[in-house]
C-alpha cells in the first residue's frame, strides 16, 4: 500500500483589503488543494499571509508559523506548495536565504507554474526569475510613488485618511478627495481652535478633550497616545495644506475644504515649539475643578486638595500645603468652597439692560473689525507681491552663486518667504468665506455672560476649568474657616469687569434724593 506524502500549502495576497474584498487567498488554497489532490499528497496544513511580499520574510506571521511548523516535525519531510513564484518572494536576496531555510528543514518546495530543479541551471533560471520579480516590484512601487507625487504636487491628499476627514470620489478631481467626516471633524475643529487660542494649555488636555467625544475614533484601550495627539496637532492638512517632504513636494494649497485657517494652524505650531509649560499632574483629579486656581488668602500658595479618609469613607477637601503658611495642613470640605465659589458666580448675572449694552458694544466692535479688514485688504496684496519681488531676487541669487553655504541660506529664506506669502494668501481669502451673523458668532458667548453659573454647575470637568479661565483674570483667595475674600475688579476678565463698572456706574446715577426735586417743608 503506498502511503500519500504529506503537504502543507502556502498562499500570500498583498494586503489586508485584498483579504477583505477580494478571493486571492481562497481561490490560491483551492488551486493548491486540486495540485496536490492529483498528486496524491496529503494537506495537513494551510498558512496564510496577507502583507507585501518585499523584504524580509520573517516580518510575514505565515511564513514565520510555517518555518515553526517544520521545525515542530523534525522527522517529517513535507512538501511546501504555492501557487506562483512570486508569492513566494519578491526580493532575490531574502528568495535565496529561504530556499536555504527549507533545505535546512528537508522541505520539498513545489509550485503551480515553475518547476524546481535541484541542479546549477534550474537554481540559475530560479534566481533569474526571483530578480525578475524583484525588478516588477521596485517598478510598481515607484510607478506607484510617481503618480501619488503628481497627485500631491496637484494639491491632492493621498496618504491614510485623517481623522475628521474622509475620502469621497470626484469625477471633476479625477479621483478621491477628502471631506470633513462629522461629527468628528466638529470635534477636531473644536480642539485645534481651543489649542490655538490657550482654551487648551496642554496635549493632555486636548488628549482628554478628544477622547470624551464619543464618535472620536479610538483605540481598543480607549486611550490616544501622546505622539497621536503630536501628529494632529501637527498636520498641515487640517489648514487645507498638502505636502510631502520624502518626495520633495514643499508646503502647498490643497484642494480639500480645510477645517482650520493657516492662521490658526500657525498659532499651534508656535505653541507647540514654545518652551513645554508644566503638564497636568496626574493627581489633578477632575474630582476637585478649583485646584491651582484658588490661592491660600494667607500665604498666596495655590491651594491642593486631597480625599482623606474617615470612619466608614473617604472625604474630599481643599488644603494649603504650604509649610511656612499658619494655614498648613487645615483644610476646607471641597462642597462647602465650591458651593460659595458658585455663589460668587451668581452675584456676576447682569441685567437684561446691560446685556443690551453688551450686545450693542459687541455689535459695534464687529462692524468695526469688518470695515477694518476691508482697509486691510488691499495693505495684504501689496505685502503679498513685496513677498513674490523677494522670493525672486533670492532665486536669481541662488541661480549666480556657486557657494553651498549661500545657496542653502538662500534657500532657507525662500521657505521663510513662502511661508510668509501663504500666510498672507490666507488672510486675504478670509473674507471671501462664508460669513456667519453676528447674532451666530456672538449666541454663546452672550449665552454665557448672561449666567456662567449655569455651566458651572452643569458642565463637565473641561468647561468648568474654562469657566474659570472666562471669567477670573486672577486667582481668587481662600482663607481657610473664613472663605472667599471679596473680589476686586481686577480679578475678573475684561467682559465682566466691563460689565461690573456699567453695574456701578448705573447704581451711582440715581442718588439717595431720587429722581424728583426736593419738597420743601410746609
Amino acid at each position: 500500500m503506498t502511503v500519500s506524502r504529506k503537504a502543507i500549502i502556502y498562499c500570500r495576497v498583498s494586503s489586508r483589503k485584498q483579504k477583505r474584498e477580494g478571493s486571492g487567498l481562497d481561490s490560491q488554497e483551492h488551486r493548491c488543494r486540486e495540485y496536490a489532490a492529483a498528486r496524491g499528497y496529503e494537506v495537513v496544513e494551510v498558512f496564510p499571509d496577507d502583507i507585501s511580499g518585499g523584504g524580509d520574510f520573517m516580518n510575514r506571521p505565515g511564513m514565520v508559523a510555517l518555518l515553526r511548523f517544520l521545525d515542530s516535525h523534525p522527522d517529517e519531510k513535507f512538501i511546501v506548495i504555492f501557487d506562483d513564484l512570486k508569492r513566494y518572494a519578491r526580493d532575490t536576496e531574502f528568495h535565496l536565504k529561504l530556499r536555504r531555510e527549507m533545505n535546512l528543514r528537508s522541505a520539498t518546495r513545489e509550485c503551480l507554474n515553475f518547476n524546481f530543479e535541484d541542479t546549477p541551471e534550474g537554481k540559475f533560471v530560479e534566481t533569474i526569475l526571483a530578480a525578475q520579480s524583484e525588478l516588477e516590484r521596485e517598478q510598481n512601487g515607484r510607478q506607484v510613488v510617481q503618480k501619488m507625487k503628481a497627485r500631491v504636487e496637484k494639491g491632492y491628499y493621498v496618504f491614510a485618511c485623517p481623522p475628521g476627514y474622509k475620502y469621497i470620489k470626484d469625477k471633476a478631481h479625477g479621483g478621491k478627495i477628502l471631506a470633513p467626516n462629522e461629527p468628528v471633524s466638529t470635534a477636531l475643529v473644536e480642539a485645534l481652535e481651543g489649542f490655538a487660542t490657550g482654551r487648551f494649555q496642554t496635549r493632555a488636555e486636548v488628549r482628554r478633550f478628544l477622547e470624551s467625544h464619543p464618535g472620536y475614533p479610538k483605540p481598543a484601550s480607549g486611550r490616544l497616545s501622546r505622539s497621536k495627539i503630536s501628529d494632529t496637532l501637527r498636520r498641515p492638512v487640517y489648514a487645507g495644506y498638502v505636502e510631502a517632504p520624502k518626495w520633495g513636494v514643499s508646503l502647498r494649497k490643497g484642494q480639500h475644504e480645510p477645517l482650520i485657517s493657516f492662521e490658526t494652524f500657525q498659532k499651534i505650531q508656535a505653541r507647540l515649539d514654545q518652551k513645554p509649560i508644566a503638564p497636568a499632574r496626574k493627581n489633578l483629579a477632575e474630582d476637585f475643578p478649583l485646584r491651582n486656581f484658588i490661592a491660600c488668602g494667607h500665604c498666596g500658595s495655590s491651594l491642593t486638595s486631597s480625599w482623606s479618609k474617615g470612619k466608614n469613607r473617604y472625604y474630599p477637601y481643599y488644603l494649603c500645603f504650604n509649610r511656612d503658611c499658619v494655614s498648613y495642613g487645615k483644610s476646607a470640605p471641597r462642597d462647602a468652597v465650591e458651593q460659595e465659589f458658585a455663589g460668587i458666580l451668581a452675584t456676576l448675572k447682569p441685567t437684561q439692560a446691560l446685556l443690551h449694552i453688551a450686545k450693542a458694544m459687541f455689535r459695534d466692535v464687529w462692524d468695526q473689525r469688518f470695515a477694518f479688514a476691508q482697509d486691510q485688504a488691499q495693505a495684504v496684496r501689496q505685502e503679498i507681491s513685496k513677498t513674490d519681488k523677494q522670493i525672486g531676487e533670492l532665486v536669481e541669487r541662488v541661480l549666480d552663486t556657486d557657494s553651498t553655504a549661500l545657496i542653502t541660506a538662500y534657500e532657507t529664506k525662500i521657505k521663510t518667504l513662502e511661508l510668509k506669502k501663504l500666510r498672507l494668501s490666507e488672510r486675504l481669502s478670509l473674507p471671501a468665506r462664508k460669513r456667519t451673523t453676528f447674532e451666530t458668532q456672538f449666541r454663546t458667548a452672550l449665552n454665557y455672560l448672561s449666567n456662567p453659573c449655569i455651566l458651572w454647575e452643569n458642565g463637565s470637568y473641561e468647561q468648568k476649568r474654562a469657566v474659570l479661565k472666562l471669567t477670573f483674570s486672577n486667582h481668587l483667595k481662600y482663607t481657610i474657616k473664613q472663605g472667599f475674600r471679596t473680589p476686586m475688579i481686577d480679578d475678573f476678565s475684561l467682559p465682566f469687569r466691563l460689565l461690573q463698572n456699567s453695574l456701578i456706574q448705573s447704581e451711582a446715577m440715581v442718588g439717595p434724593e431720587g429722581l424728583e426735586p426736593p419738597t420743601r417743608p410746609l
